[in-house]
């Protein structure tokens, strides 16, 4: 779940790829020792962040999840980022399309393909017209 400025956000367009991590999926309840890939810098760091089980983002600083939440290397792994290394910002959304959850594991080319066609013949009911030409403030 995603939390800003206090408000739990709605994100129905959010899928999950149905294995559990209990570091990702319960963060930052779970020591970052059982996050794995988590860097030595956050994993000393991260509990100087955290204030009644949640984790307070420091002015200036931002947390960063990446696109694909489930599967991404993000802030819960390498911490947060600093204002001015940020250098642009989004103006919108442009199209979001309707996804399977494990369409990121599908790699070969008949996959791939399957997938094209499936976009074209679905393009018009499986767009997220709600989110898509969204502009980002």
């Amino acid at each position: 779940m995603v939390y800003r400025n206090g408000e739990r956000l709605s994100e129905p367009y959010v899928l999950h790829d149905g294995g559990y991590n209990p570091y990702r999926d319960n963060f930052p309840a779970v020591p970052t020792s059982a996050g794995g890939n988590v860097t030595a810098v956050w994993g000393g760091e991260i509990t100087y962040h955290i204030q009644d089980g949640e984790l307070v983002v420091p002015p200036d600083r931002y947390f960063v999840m990446g696109d694909n939440r489930d599967v991404s290397y993000d802030s819960r792994y390498w911490g947060f980022v600093p204002r001015e290394h940020i250098i642009g910002r989004p103006m919108f959304i442009y199209w979001s399309f309707e996804t399977p959850h494990d369409q990121y594991k599908k790699t070969s080319v008949g996959e791939r393909v399957q997938f094209l066609f499936k976009v074209i013949l679905h393009f018009f009911d499986q767009t997220r017209w709600r989110r898509s030409f969204q502009m980002v403030s």
